[in-house]
C-alpha cells in the first residue's frame, strides 16, 4: 500500500531558530591528499543510521556514479562514538569528503564548504528557518525532521480491548496512558508496560509534556536551574523505573529498548519518527502503531535529522559538493524521504511511502499533526545547541544521561542529579 502525503511544513506554533549572525569564519582545507586538479573519481560519505534509513544514500550514491563517474563510498557508522570518531578524524586531518551528521562540532565547523547555493535554490523549497548560516554561509542542510513519540503493541491493545487514543488534539495523559498500558499487562501477560529511549532528547520530551521546562540555555550561554515542575517530572520517570512498569536495565545498563519492543512482551515504546522504517521491515509478529504522545502538555523534542555537510578536502572538495546538490534536487530528495521514512525538509513534495503496512503510512499522518501541535518549547533543545555552536561552545557529552541512570540506582537524590546535570552542562560551555 502506498499513500501521498503533501509534505507542506506549516510550522507556525514553533520555529527552529534563525541562525543567520555576523561572525567571519575561516573554510580551510583539509584532510584528503589531492592528486591534483579537480578530477577526484571517488568521494567519501560517513552517516551513522539503521539499515532502513541508509538504504536511500546507496540508491541515490549509485544513480550519482552513473551520472557524474564519481563513486561514493558509503561508511555506516554505529551512533554510539560517531561524534568522537569525526573528533579524532579532524584531527588526523582525514575528515570525511561528505557526511550526515547529528550535530555540528567546533573543532571542524572551520573545515566546511558553504553549500548556500543547494539550501536556497528555488527548486529545492528547503525552509530557511531550518539551515546553519554564520557569515553568509550555510554550513549544513537537515535530511529531515525528527519528533519523539510514542509506539504501541497493538495486539496487546487489541486483546485486552484498551482503545488507544487517534486523534493528537484529544489524546491522553502521561497518567491515563500509564494506566491503560498497566491494563494490558494485566490482561495480557506482557512483561512491561513501557521501554524508553536512554536519550536526553527523550527525556525533554517528557519534562515537557508534564509541564516542565527542562534544562533551558540562558542569554548569557549558560544553564539555569530548572523549575520546580523540571525536578517533579524527572522524580516521577524515574518512579517508573521499577522492573515493572519499566526495566531499569534500559537506563542503567544500556539493554536495547528497541529489541525488547520488537519481543512482543512490552505495551509501549517510547521513541520517535526514526523507528517507522524499520518496524515496517522488522516486525512481522505482532501489529504496532503509533499513538499520540500523552499530555498534558502537548509537546515533543523537535530536532533536525542528520546534518549533511561537505567538507574542503581539496581535489574532493568539488565533488563533494555535487553529491551534496544531488541528494536535494526535488526528485532526489524525494526518493531518498521516501526510502529512508523522512519528514521532509522541503516542501510542496508528493511523497509515496513504499509501505505495505497501513501502520507506517498512519504514522507519518500522525507525526505531522504532532509536529503542527506541538508547543513551541518542544524545538529549544535544538535551537539551543545551534546557538552554542555559533558561539563557539558545544555539548560534547550530555551528562543527564549518566546522571539519571545514577538517580535511578538509588546512588544520589533528584537534587543532586539536577546539580550535576547543570554544572556539567555548564562546564562544557565555559
Amino acid at each position: 500500500m502506498t499513500t501521498s502525503v503533501t509534505a507542506r511544513r506549516r510550522l507556525t506554533r514553533w520555529r527552529l531558530l534563525p541562525v543567520t549572525v555576523a561572525a567571519a569564519l575561516a573554510l580551510t582545507a583539509c584532510g584528503s591528499s589531492s592528486d591534483g586538479g579537480s578530477g577526484a573519481k571517488s568521494i567519501s560519505f560517513w552517516l551513522s543510521a539503521s539499515k532502513a534509513q541508509a538504504q536511500g544514500y546507496y540508491d541515490l550514491a549509485k544513480e550519482f556514479e552513473a551520472k557524474e563517474g564519481v563513486k561514493v563510498e558509503i561508511v555506516n557508522i554505529p551512533t554510539d562514538g560517531y561524534q568522537d570518531k569525526l573528533r579524532q578524524a579532524a584531527q588526523a586531518n582525514s575528515l570525511p569528503d561528505a557526511a550526515s551528521v547529528p550535530s555540528l562540532d567546533t573543532i571542524w565547523i572551520n573545515q566546511l564548504q558553504d553549500i548556500g547555493a543547494t539550501a536556497n535554490a528555488p527548486a529545492n523549497k528547503i525552509n530557511k528557518d531550518l539551515l546553519t548560516v554564520k557569515d553568509g554561509k550555510t554550513l549544513c542542510i537537515p535530511s529531515d525532521l525528527t519528533a519523539a513519540g510514542l509506539f504501541v503493541n497493538k495486539t496487546l491493545f487489541d486483546k485486552a480491548k484498551v482503545k488507544i487514543p487517534a486523534d493528537p488534539n484529544q489524546t491522553w495523559t502521561w497518567d491515563e496512558f500509564l494506566a491503560a498500558a498497566k491494563k494490558v499487562r494485566t490482561a495480557t501477560g506482557a512483561k512491561y508496560d513501557l521501554v524508553y529511549d536512554q536519550s536526553p532528547a527523550r527525556i525533554r520530551a517528557f519534562i515537557y509534556n508534564n509541564g516542565g521546562k527542562g534544562f533551558q540555555l540562558g542569554a548569557d550561554n549558560k544553564y539555569a536551574t530548572p523549575d520546580d515542575a523540571t525536578v517533579q517530572a524527572l522524580s516521577k520517570f524515574v518512579s517508573l523505573n521499577d522492573d515493572t512498569v519499566m526495566p531499569k536495565s534500559v537506563w542503567t545498563s544500556g539493554a536495547d529498548p528497541n529489541a525488547l519492543f520488537k519481543s512482543g512482551q512490552v505495551v509501549a515504546y517510547f521513541s520517535g519518527v526514526w523507528q517507522v522504517a524499520d518496524f515496517a521491515d522488522s516486525i512481522t509478529s505482532f501489529d504496532w502503531a503509533s499513538a499520540p504522545t500523552p499530555g498534558p502538555v502537548h509537546a515533543t523534542d523537535i530536532n533536525l535529522g542528520g546534518k549533511v555537510v561537505a567538507f574542503n578536502n581539496g581535489d574532493k572538495a568539488e565533488p563533494a559538493k555535487k553529491w551534496v546538490d544531488y541528494i536535494f534536487q526535488p526528485a532526489n530528495y524525494t526518493k531518498l524521504a521516501q526510502v529512508n521514512g523522512y519528514l521532509p525538509v522541503e516542501s510542496g513534495l508528493t511523497l509515496n511511502y513504499p509501505f505495505t503496512k497501513k501502520a507506517a503510512l498512519d504514522a507519518f499522518q500522525l507525526y505531522i499533526k504532532e509536529i503542527e501541535l506541538a508547543d513551541p518549547i518542544s524545538s529549544s533543545g535544538q535551537q539551543s545547541g545551534t546557538k552554542l555552536l555559533l558561539a563557539g561552545k558545544s555539548i560534547q557529552e550530555d551528562p543527564t544521561k549518566d546522571e539519571v541512570a545514577k538517580l535511578i540506582n538509588g546512588q544520589q537524590d533528584v537534587k543532586k542529579t539536577v546539580d550535576n546535570i547543570v554544572s556539567g552542562l555548564n562546564q562544557q560551555v565555559g
